[in-house]
């Protein structure tokens, strides 16, 4: 009997103990990864790059748990002390959106070597930042090949937001994959400035495709932020075509969006967060192109009527030749060296 209550009481020792771990192992397992996203003037509203970054980082706050802090910088002159205020906070990873912002992360994470670090679209050459690439010209030059065979005038044209390489690169890629599916396409180009607020100016943007229209243009590619909105009011009013970019903006004028260049933003940022929270995010450049679907264009129930399976075929052929390296796409970037 005493035999059998001594192990009654043991069973209930090792029992309480067992509880007793599984309650202090419980919040460790469950340890809060703080991620802040640091948001250009676009804000994460603007339908197109900062709100695809957003959705990749709200995207890993669903499913992965993390703890998520936003802002949405109104000054360039602001981000030095963003990052330096997040990293203070002891934030895990902190990412920028956009080349503005290059500087401030350089700086802020030399000054905090143990903190992790991410950047969209621009290089920063340091062993805790982890630099988001795109190969922006792939997707340009396919969405080129595509307004050319849209266009009956042989005139498309191109509006960029700020006056930077970057929006070059765009230009240079468009250019390049209109004169391929036809060597005769002109092409009009058109910046809307050439400071930050130029990702933010619907008016500027619409009077320069409105422009672009009365000059014989019946597709204009539309990289420009939030400011390309004007751009799509523009096509409507004109009754001619535009193209989105970055995320799906077909949806915005069913009927005046021919397609939109694809920029897995989203993706780049969601697999950062995994990546870090992980323990395994390493510094280095990490490209987004064809090849691994970080790049490529939109075709829906809002457009399928404007692209047409010739088009589709023809422009899987040029994609086909680019992975291959039949067809070579000029860098804007590599050229100005």
């Amino acid at each position: 009997m005493k035999d059998n209550l001594r192990i009654l009481a043991l069973r209930t020792l090792i029992s309480a103990a067992l509880l007793v771990t599984a309650f202090v192992l419980e919040p460790s397992c469950r340890a809060e990864f703080k991620v802040a996203l640091v948001l250009d003037r676009g804000g994460k509203d603007d339908k197109s790059f900062n709100t695809s970054a957003f959705l990749g980082a709200d995207r890993a706050r669903e499913k992965l748990g993390i703890s998520l802090k936003y802002i949405e910088a109104t000054d360039d002159n602001a981000y030095d002390s963003i990052f330096r205020s997040f990293a203070r906070k002891d934030f895990d990873l902190m990412i920028g959106v956009g080349f503005a912002q290059k500087e401030a992360v350089q700086k802020v994470a030399a000054q905090f070597p143990n903190k992790s670090f991410a950047i969209v679209d621009s290089e920063v050459n340091l062993p805790n930042v982890r630099s988001l690439m795109f190969e922006e010209h792939e997707g340009a030059y396919l969405v080129g090949a595509i307004a050319a065979m849209a266009s009956k005038s042989k005139t498309i044209g191109i509006i960029g937001g700020m006056d930077i390489p970057l929006i070059r690169r765009f230009v240079m890629g468009y250019e390049a994959g209109a004169k391929k599916v036809d060597p005769a396409s002109r092409v009009i180009v058109n910046f809307v400035g050439i400071t930050g607020e130029a990702w933010n100016n619907s008016p500027k943007a619409k009077e320069l495709a409105l422009a672009q229209f009365s000059g014989g243009a019946e597709v204009v590619f539309a990289a420009a932020g939030a400011s390309n909105f004007g751009v799509f009011d523009a096509a409507e009013e004109r009754r001619r075509l535009a193209i989105g970019v970055d995320s799906n903006q077909n949806w915005t004028k069913p009927g005046f969006i021919l397609t939109s260049m694809i920029k897995r933003v989203d993706e780049a940022v969601y697999s950062t967060i995994q990546e870090a929270q992980s323990g395994k995010l390493q510094g280095g450049v990490r490209k987004f192109g064809l090849s691994n679907q970080g790049i490529g264009y939109a075709v829906d129930q809002y457009n399928d009527k404007l692209f047409t399976a010739e088009m589709r075929t023809k422009v899987e052929e040029l994609k086909r030749d680019i992975l291959s390296g039949k067809i070579v796409v000029p860098d804007f970037y590599k050229i100005r060296q």
